[in-house]
């Protein structure tokens, strides 16, 4: 077996290759040579950068406990380059506009250069990348483990193994990473190394590969029959794992400080996402393609108990092929440092423009013109920085114990950095999106992430047991892994689904409640509308009298070299003789695109600021508010049109409550009076049927009175039950229809002659007789009921000293219409809507009834296929009954 001696050998000569195709690329680059440098194909493997150690080692360990899941982390970025290509480009020509460093830069810029924002994007991004760090720590630190295996008398300790591999990491990521202020100047040497370790850990998994297959399991047959034989063969998918993970994996494809480094920043030319779209998951293709059978041989030829991650390793070495299991290393170490490398070097970017820099302005009074090297100031945080995220990355490794499944890290990760998106995303399409919304949605999704993921996957030395399992205070419902009683998803679907949805969530809310600042609307306006606006975010004001400072500004950030040849390209291309060139609006632009490269585009703006002390904005800009504001008054019409329309229903609802309220006290006087009605004649009934039993002697006439006043009182109750019946019967639409055939005429005389038998009131009717010559086909002793009610209510209520009925009929439009109009003061207007109700009565005091009449006659009317109807401003009381005739009944 390979000796760990012989393998840090070929590790560090594996590091001087590295070195020296990174240096040689930035001479070729720096002499304009080597336009093989900007072509797609490196683009396209710069950004196999995100197939770190997880993939090389853990997407074996995942397909050998969780079998075809490990699909998932291939299966998002796939379909982010396949159908999400135009949303790329878009962030591509943003990131080139808007000459922006990290994902933290970009989300700054576009919410009104917001620096809060950007130090709690960049806070996000440290502890989202700090299981990524400790995920390569360990991959690394197994692999050594492997070798050390054949040296037991050497000097590996597991413990100070992983300290010097965190320190080695960490000098080997400030030598590259630093070696150049300008984040956004595109680093040719680093992006050509990650080229070539690409290469090397695709060409090293693709060897293990091929020897698994057809040195091990003897050709492609007989590896698909042990497949098929195998756990990892079988078809198991868990829908809502699969689908938060593929999710997952789209997400930190996008969000991701080292992928938005190659992909944005590092970007030289749009159309190489082009060839990007298919190559790419060409590349993921063959990434995957040994993965199952590796993860099947291994677990057929060693001993039970071996480690999975490791098989890549460990198949090698148990043939015997040591120089393919040391070619394996070789791609893991490839794909731990070539991660360490641009993490580094996209976090250390963030820390120093968003943290350190702004830090350094706060206490330094026009710290932007004072003497002192502002470019030592910002290397040595980039530096500095680079050390404590090692550092952070070595914590996590001990706190968690080192012995999670290098996939379960991964997806830890990915779960923290994603909560990015929803900012990210609204930022790019939706003008509306706030810098509060995006501080509120990042906070909670960050705050769900540590509580339900982080925190318990660190182990009982910070989240006890019991708060895992019982909730924090006993509090079931706030447990981390069932929060708010969502029990039986796994951990890792748990914290997607709640902290995403709520982060988005409380990303809109907050962006519709809150309204965005001028610079905030700008921003806005030239993110959305990339491809319509000019790449200048803004303009500025400034005077001769600053350009001195400007260029001791410039000098302290670039360095004398590149800010004097930078001021006098400037100058000839204003056409100034003097050494200064015109701090004009378009000159400031440049110079703080410029800058922006070294700090930031939030402290280059501050630091212009802080010079220049004023700006002002493009026509182009202006254009885009006025569009906004021309759209906020189109909604606000919108919402005045709206408002309107609420009043109006508020009026009805009012009007309606008004007439509820009419009908509840209506319905109390109504019980009241069915009470009376009721009590009245039994107690009559009552009262003479006990004098007829307890009177002896008593005289024939008296008891014929007292037997007729039974009567009497009898029938009374027998009305009112009847019409209560009556009403119930038709609203419940139990009642049956005898249908016949006779004229108006005959109707109206049968309804008149029962009314006025025995009437003591003077009632004079009047009628048409000619008129009423019309045919009705309809039930006859129903519509008679309605035209007794009509004649009875003006024969008890018209208060006229001559009291008249007139009775007119009329045949319009297919229908027999009916009035009846007597010559009395009428209905008062506020009890005209109410007369239709049940227990409403006009005149209570006058006349006894129980209010149903005229609501009986409704559902009559109702039934018969007519209605009735108060006629207003008539003098008196006018009631209208519509009919239709026989043969309109016919045509419909």
């Amino acid at each position: 077996m390979a000796t760990l001696n012989v393998l840090i050998l070929v590790c560090l000569g594996y590091v001087v290759l590295l070195f020296g195709v990174a240096f040689a690329a930035d001479r070729m680059a720096a002499a304009g040579r080597g336009k093989w440098l900007r072509s797609p194909l490196i683009y396209t493997l710069s950004l196999s950068i995100y197939c770190t150690a997880w993939t090389f080692y853990g997407a074996v360990g995942n397909a050998a406990r969780s079998g075809l899941e490990f699909v998932t982390i291939y299966l998002g970025p796939t379909l982010v380059m396949i159908s999400w290509w135009w949303g790329l480009r878009k962030l591509v020509r943003v990131g080139r506009s808007q000459r922006v460093t990290s994902v933290a830069d970009l989300i700054s810029s576009r919410y009104g250069k917001s620096n809060t924002l950007a130090i709690c994007v960049t806070i996000l991004a440290v502890l989202g990348g700090t299981p990524y760090i400790a995920l390569q720590l360990q991959s690394i630190t197994l692999s050594f483990s492997i070798f050390a295996e054949a040296d037991p008398s050497g000097l590996y300790r597991e413990g100070a193994s992983v300290f010097w591999v965190a320190a080695g990491l960490a000098v080997f990521a400030i030598l590259f990473g630093t070696r150049n202020l300008d984040a956004n100047e595109r680093h040719h040497g680093v992006v050509t190394a990650i080229a070539l370790e690409s290469v090397v850990k695709l060409f090293a998994l693709l060897a293990v590969g091929i020897f698994v297959v057809w040195g091990v399991a003897g050709g492609v047959t007989p590896m698909m029959e042990r497949i098929d034989a195998s756990e990892i063969g079988r078809w198991n998918v868990d829908t809502g794992r699969w689908m938060a993970i593929t999710f997952l994996s789209a997400a930190a494809f996008v969000c991701l400080p080292r992928m938005f480094q190659v992909m944005v920043v590092e970007n030289d030319d749009e159309s190489h996402l082009r060839t990007a779209a298919w190559a790419f998951p060409l590349y993921l293709l063959l990434m995957s393609l040994f993965v199952v059978p590796i993860a099947v041989v291994g677990l057929d030829l060693l001993p039970a108990g071996s480690n999975p991650d490791l098989f890549v390793l460990t198949v090698p070495l148990s043939q015997g092929n040591d120089w393919l299991a040391m070619l394996s290393f070789i791609g893991g170490f490839s794909s731990a440092t070539s991660m360490v490398i641009v993490t580094a070097m996209a976090l250390s970017t963030m820390v120093s423009n968003h943290v350190v820099m702004p830090i350094w302005l706060n206490t330094r009074e026009n710290a932007s013109s004072m003497s002192g090297d502002v470019r030592n100031v910002v290397l040595m945080a980039r530096r500095v920085s680079i050390a404590a995220i090692m550092a952070l990355g070595f914590f996590y490794y001990r706190m968690s114990g080192g012995g999670a499944a290098l996939a379960s890290i991964g997806l830890v990760a990915f779960a923290g950095v994603s909560q990015i998106l929803p900012a990210l995303v609204g930022g790019l399409f939706w003008r509306g999106a706030t810098r509060t919304g995006a501080l509120v949605g990042l906070s909670v999704g960050f705050f769900l992430w540590i509580y339900t993921l982080l925190l318990p996957g660190m182990g009982g030395s910070v989240m006890s047991a019991s708060v895992i399992e019982n909730g924090p205070f006993g509090l079931g419902w706030l447990r981390p892994q069932a929060l708010f009683g969502l029990d039986g998803l796994d951990p890792m679907t748990h914290t997607v689904l709640w902290s995403l949805s709520l982060n988005t969530l409380a990303f809109c809310l907050a962006s519709l409640l809150s309204f965005p600042s001028p610079l905030e609307r700008l921003q806005g306006a030239q993110f959305v509308n990339v491809f319509d606006h000019s790449v200048a975010p803004g303009g500025w004001t400034g005077s001769v009298a600053q350009s001195e400072d400007l260029m001791i500004m410039t000098q302290r950030i670039l360095g004398a070299g590149p800010a004097q040849d930078f001021f006098q390209a400037e100058a000839e291309k204003q056409g100034v003789r003097g050494r200064w060139p015109e701090p004009t609006p378009g000159f400031l632009e440049r110079l703080e695109r410029e800058l922006s490269g070294s700090v930031g585009a939030a402290t280059a703006h501050a630091m212009i600021g802080q010079i220049v002390g004023g700006s002002s904005v493009s026509v182009e800009d202006l254009l885009a508010v006025a569009d906004e504001s021309a759209q906020l008054l189109e909604y606000s019409s919108q919402l005045e049109a709206k408002s309107a329309e609420l009043s109006r229903t508020a009026r009805k609802l009012r009007e309606a409550n008004e007439k509820l309220t009419q009908i509840s006290r209506q319905k109390d006087a109504f019980l009241g009076q069915v009470s009376h009605e009721l009590r009245t004649p039994m107690t009559s009934i009552r009262a003479f049927s006990e004098i007829m039993r307890d009177t002896d002697g008593l005289s024939a006439e008296d008891s014929r009175r007292y037997a007729t006043i039974i009567h009497d009182e009898a029938l009374r109750l027998t009305r009112l039950l009847d019409d209560l019946l009556d009403l119930s019967v038709l609203e419940n639409g139990q009642v049956s229809l005898n249908m016949g055939d006779a004229s108006l005429r005959t109707v109206l005389d049968r309804a008149v002659s029962t009314t006025m038998a025995g009437a003591e009131s003077p009632l004079t009717i009047r009628r048409n007789l000619s008129a009423e010559r019309i045919a009705l086909h309809s039930d006859l002793d129903r519509l008679g009921q309605v035209f007794i009610n009509l004649i009875s209510n003006a024969q008890k209520y018209c208060d006229a000293p001559e009291p008249v009925l007139t009775i007119s009929a009329h045949d319009v439009g297919g229908q027999a219409v009916i009035d009846f109009v007597d010559n009395g003061s009428g209905i008062p207007p506020d009890a005209q809507s109410m007369i239709f109700e049940k227990f409403a009565r006009v005149g209570f005091d006058k006349a006894g009834g129980a209010g149903l009449g005229l609501a009986i006659c409704r559902e009559i009317m109702h039934r018969l296929g007519g209605e009735i109807t108060y006629l207003p401003g008539q003098g008196g009381a006018a009631f209208r009954v519509s009919l239709p005739l026989p043969h309109r009944q016919a045509a419909q």
